[in-house]
């Protein structure tokens, strides 16, 4: 039995041997277009074009629309194109078909002149502009179309609805998508599969994940989109248990996931850090092997690992994958980079074809981490020579690096930068105004923190706790104080360590007391043991030492090591022997291997003139085991930073800096009559030895 390519093939030839093509209408050329579309054959539309030419159907409406749409779906809209410029007749099925041909290839504004000159709109061209512009981003522009239709009393269409909410989640629009959600409610679609799954996802792309959530559970009919949507939600709005919840329901509804559905659930794990969850799906992912080759299943199974701390299993499944692009490379350089070697993440690095600037702040971000502020810089500095855009959390990491350094004018050209580009959001300016008061520049920092059109919690800290490190608690109180006036951000126990480190550099004993016992009443803070360090800084500066030590043995949990470590260098300053002995054998029994307090009691030892006690402490150091660590210091003259260690030979003036050192060791004998300190002593056994 021939099939209907076949006859209409076969009209055509016995058409062709009569001399002319005497068909009593145009379906054979509609036939053999549909076969050119369904063979993706460009040329074959052509041909059938070329031979349409020459009959009495050259000018017929409904031909020439198949040949716009076969066209259009064959690649070619110029040829389209062409084809509707030339037709004398047109109706509004024309004007569908050359709009569907300019929305698929991506010319959305020829789209939108052409839909806005038809004479004539019918439902599939208001469906057709407004899915277009939702699928190639443009979400405002097609929501804008969309309630037009609703203006014009257009009978909306599921395929017009889907896509509207699709709009929606793309802008983030929830007072729209919500008001379609009402549409739909009222609707027989109420109870339609695709819309409730449509409507999860706008939810979750919102930020509004119990809504989704209570869509999903009053959904009459479920599918695999239905349960990925739900996934995905918890996956990107949290918490991440949930994803497992999901999957584990899904499984027992009879559902079976496919690669949307796992990928959804390893990033889950992913965020959880859940290994046991993750190595379980990859071998379910395993065992099937339908999706073992799937890219964007493969990048979520690499940066779970990573996340992990699994490298060797990462790098198993990288290794293991057919293709590989950027988001599975930067996972494995993100992973070295966090928990391996830098120098392996930086060998992964330096192998990329292709670097995004995710992979570029991977990398920055580990150099970060790991205390090497000086080759982050270098490696941003790299990044703007190889002309990669930098994103926010580019310059976060760069500000941290600086803020560490205490480098204020690479800060400060940094700075300029993401002015001049417009990439100050709440994140990085929370970076600038810590970066500006680590590096003593408070009026700096005041300024950003002023400038800020938004602010969080971390802003209100920044700006409060890098007042009182440099010796501004006045104005850190008065920001405090603002802050509570200005009511939308609520302090927390960072907040409260700014207020009580503020009270303590200036001496305010009373106010402190008062901020301290009104935490837990007044802010909803409570205290935990920084609040309580605070609070033994505080009272040790003041004298006040036996109130300190009552404030310690009084703590609902147990005192660390920081807090006697307070109190012992406030016993120290006031010349407190006898607490100091205590407190130091508390030290002696929590933490017999650090050297300070070791160091603080020979000291206080020697300032009493106890000098066998002195060198009998001394020697109980010596006999743990217990070494003093090595000072180190830093200072930036003329753009460069020079960094100095205890004992260090390595500098090139080294030989002028310990003449110095002799010298003002002089002077302060001639003008005090004190001893050396150890440490200046210490340094001059070197300038002997160079």
């Amino acid at each position: 039995m021939m099939t209907w390519i076949q006859q209409s093939r076969q009209s055509l030839q016995m058409a062709r041997k009569a001399g002319d093509l005497h068909l009593p209408n145009s379906t054979a050329f509609a036939d053999l277009l549909n076969s050119s579309v369904s063979s993706a054959s460009l040329r074959g539309c052509r041909r059938v074009h070329a031979r349409l030419l020459k009959t009495r159907f050259s000018s017929e409406p409904f031909i020439l629309n198949r040949l716009i749409d076969a066209y259009a779906k064959c690649g070619s809209p110029s040829d389209a194109l062409r084809v509707f410029d030339r037709m004398p007749l047109r109706n509004v099925f024309t004007h569908n078909a050359i709009l569907r041909a300019l929305s698929a290839s991506g010319l959305l504004d020829e789209a939108e002149r052409l839909f806005l000159s038809m004479p004539h709109r019918d439902i599939c061209s208001w469906n057709s502009i407004v899915s277009s512009l939702a699928q190639r981003g443009r979400f405002d522009a097609s929501l804008g179309y969309f309630a037009r239709m609703r203006a014009e009393s257009v009978v909306l269409s599921a395929y017009a609805l889907s896509s509207a909410l699709s709009a929606c989640a793309g802008a983030g629009d929830l007072v729209m998508g919500a008001q379609i959600h009402a549409l739909v409610s009222r609707s027989p679609l109420s109870c339609d599969v695709y819309m409730g799954s449509a409507l999860v996802d706008m939810y979750s792309k919102c930020g509004r994940g119990s809504d989704a959530v209570r869509v999903f559970d009053g959904m009459c009919e479920r599918n695999v989109v239905s349960w990925n949507s739900l996934i995905t939600c918890y996956e990107q709005n949290g918490p991440a248990e949930g994803a497992l919840r999901s999957f584990a329901g899904m499984m027992e509804a009879g559902f079976k996931p496919d690669e949307v559905t796992l990928a959804s659930v390893v990033s889950a794990c992913a965020t959880l850090a859940a290994l046991r969850e993750g190595s379980q799906v990859h071998a379910r992912v395993m065992r099937d092997g339908r999706h073992r080759d799937d890219l964007v299943l493969g990048n979520a199974l690499v940066d779970m690992y990573a996340k992990c701390g699994r490298l060797v299993e990462a790098r198993r499944v990288f290794d293991r994958m057919p293709v590989r692009d950027v988001v599975s490379t930067t996972s494995l350089v993100g992973g070295y980079a966090r928990f391996a070697s830098l120098d392996a993440a930086r060998s992964v690095f330096a192998r990329m074809t292709e670097r995004s600037v995710v992979s570029w702040n991977a990398l920055i971000s580990g150099y970060t981490r790991a205390g090497q502020d000086e080759e982050a810089l270098r490696l941003f500095r790299k990044l703007k020579r190889d002309a990669v855009r930098p994103s926010n959390h580019t310059f976060s990491n760069v500000f941290n690096a600086c803020a560490n350094l205490a480098n204020l004018f690479f800060g400060r050209l940094v700075h300029v930068h993401v002015v001049k580009h417009g990439c100050m959001d709440v994140f990085v300016a929370n970076s600038v105004i810590d970066m500006y008061m680590k590096s003593g520049s408070v009026t700096d920092g005041a300024l950003a923190f002023e400038s800020m059109v938004e602010r969080d919690i971390v802003s209100w800290n920044a700006v409060i706790v890098g007042h009182a490190q440099n010796g501004r608690a006045e104005e850190a109180l008065r920001l405090f104080e603002a802050m509570l006036l200005h009511g939308e951000t609520p302090p927390d126990h960072v907040t409260m360590i700014g207020v009580l480190s503020a009270c303590s550099h200036a001496g305010l004993v009373d106010e402190g007391r008062r901020y301290f016992q009104s935490m837990a009443e007044a802010q909803g803070v409570v205290p935990v043991k920084d609040h309580y360090a605070c609070m033994v800084d505080l009272l040790g500066r003041a004298g006040r030492l036996e109130e300190a030590e009552e404030l310690i043995t009084r703590m609902p949990v147990p005192p660390d090591t920081v807090l006697w470590a307070s109190l012992l260098s406030a016993c120290k300053v006031h010349r407190k022997l006898e607490l100091g002995e205590r407190v130091a054998e508390k030290l002696f029994e929590l933490e017999p291997g650090i050297s300070g307090p070791y160091i603080l009691m020979s000291n206080m030892y020697a300032e009493a003139g106890r000098f066998g006690e002195a060198e009998r402490v001394r020697g109980l150091m010596k006999g743990r085991g217990v070494v003093k660590q090595p000072g180190c210091s830093w200072i930036e003259i003329e753009k460069k930073v020079h960094v100095f260690m205890v004992r260090d030979g390595r500098h090139v003036q080294r030989r002028e800096i310990y003449s110095a050192l002799r010298s003002l060791m002089s002077e302060m004998k001639r003008r005090v009559g004190i001893v050396a300190l150890e440490g200046l002593q210490e340094d001059m056994h070197v300038v002997q030895a160079v």
